[in-house]
């Protein structure tokens, strides 16, 4: 008898073992589930490059060196390898083109170890096509590979038609928007492209300006290469444009439709932070 009470007395406490491990083992999965949504929404994804733009981003330029010593980003890169982004939400499949297309920039200008501008990537690969350095087939999402061209015209530009992404699409060249110190995020992607609408029209006088003594707003060639996006008439993407400016004069002169436009050049110089 005394030996089935004992019985009895472990199988009791082994139930209460049981009980005890129920909530844990709840919570385990439950947090594998969440890690695993958080994964198929885009987030989570970018959070290696985030971190890695806070550090080696200042001001819109670059620390390449620093991008290339680190291993965070060789990982962060064979992440887009392997990552198809076809079942993300809108938000955060634009999200992750644009982190695409940055983050393989940079990559390209370390693979030719190049310091002085994007455009002597271009000479040394001229046979590859008139876009040369863009035409290099050198990123690789899910899988596939592909140009900076072909993330940009192919799965960026026809499929979201979402102008805004020309201040967020950097090509390593202080006349491109300065890029930002931080990924973007399905979550706070349209907060992210307004502030870089604002950043590149109201920030850099070199590469957009109104002048209203002239009646003539400068802009950069961007809008020039980029215009049909933002609207098929000249009044579309002066107003598109004013969406950014901070000056209500300015915004004013803009939406009349009375400005002359003229195109400030274009700096190629590679957007490199000193050391």
């Amino acid at each position: 008898m005394s030996n089935l009470r004992a019985g009895c007395r472990r199988v009791g406490h082994g139930r209460r073992r049981i009980l005890w491990l129920v909530p844990a083992l709840a919570a385990a999965l439950i947090s594998g589930f969440s890690g695993r949504a958080d994964a198929q929404s885009g987030r989570g994804i970018h959070v290696p490059f985030d971190s890695l733009l806070r550090v080696f981003v200042s001001d819109g330029l670059v620390d390449y060196d620093g991008f290339q010593r680190s291993p965070d980003f060789a990982r962060y890169l064979s992440t887009l390898a392997t990552t198809n982004p076809s079942s993300l939400g809108r938000d955060d499949r634009l999200a992750f083109w644009i982190n695409a297309y940055n983050a393989y920039t940079i990559a390209q200008i370390n693979a030719h170890g190049e310091r002085k501008s994007i455009r002597n990537i271009n000479r040394r690969l001229g046979g590859l096509g008139p876009s040369g350095a863009w035409s290099e087939l050198m990123a690789t999402v899910g899988g596939r590979k592909y140009t900076l061209d072909q993330i940009e015209h192919e799965q960026i530009r026809p499929v979201f038609r979402e102008p805004r992404v020309h201040f967020a699409l950097v090509c390593a060249a202080l006349g491109c928007p300065p890029l930002r110190a931080e990924a973007y995020a399905g979550s706070t992607l349209d907060a992210q492209l307004n502030d870089q609408g604002h950043r590149f029209l109201s920030e850099s006088p070199t590469k957009n300006r109104v002048d209203r003594d002239a009646r003539t707003v400068w802009l950069s060639p961007i809008f020039r290469w980029y215009g049909e996006d933002f609207g098929a008439r000249t009044i579309d993407l002066l107003r598109a444009v004013a969406q950014f400016v901070p000056s209500e004069a300015d915004r004013a002169a803009l939406t009349s439709g009375t400005l002359r436009v003229r195109w400030t050049e274009y700096d190629w110089t590679l957007n490199l932070r000193s050391r």
